[in-house]
């Protein structure tokens, strides 16, 4: 065996619609090897069908060994300045040859968190507030996940909640 070994090149009819900035990291057949691939770029994760997930819309990786779960963000709510999500349903991918797809997955959407802290909030809730960086895009994406209990709706909560996002965005804003 080379220690130098390649993994096979992504078969030209399995690319995706690259943008002119975007390239190929890793790449794995889902299932048996046919005509299903996820494929990693430095923009985002390409599912099967073509829908790509930008690395800053993915909550959530798991990897058991054989299955790649993904739990993609929702927009709940856009607010002034940010954006309430939710978790979408889990999507899983059977990946039998998943060389490097698992760890880039990993690597990628860590890496993708600039900022992010929780804050309870009375009287039985909390909410996590989120910097990501989007590639290709200056500054950071701000978003709200709250905590299950939470009266999202509330007006007190909303306010706390601008607040909260609003001292994120200063403490993460570079001196002029």
């Amino acid at each position: 065996m080379s220690l130098f070994r390649r993994r096979p090149k992504l078969p030209a009819a399995l690319r995706p619609a690259l943008e002119a900035e975007e390239r190929v990291l890793a790449w794995a057949h889902v299932g048996e090897p046919g005509d299903q691939v996820l494929v990693a770029t430095n923009r985002g994760l390409w599912l099967p069908g073509g829908e790509r997930l930008g690395w800053h819309e993915i909550h959530k990786v798991a990897w058991s060994g054989r299955e790649l779960l993904i739990t993609p963000a929702e927009v709940a709510q856009q607010r002034d300045g940010y954006t309430v999500q939710v978790d979408a349903p889990v999507r899983g991918f059977l990946l039998l040859e998943p060389g490097e797809l698992p760890d880039q997955v990993r690597t990628r959407v860590t890496r993708s968190v600039a900022y992010t802290s929780h804050h309870p909030l009375p009287p039985n809730g909390g909410v996590r507030v989120v910097g990501r960086r989007v590639s290709g895009v200056d500054g950071l994406s701000w978003a709200v996940r709250y905590d299950a209990k939470t009266a999202v709706d509330a007006e007190p909560i909303i306010e706390v909640t601008d607040q909260l996002v609003g001292s994120a965005r200063e403490a993460t804003t570079p001196p002029a």
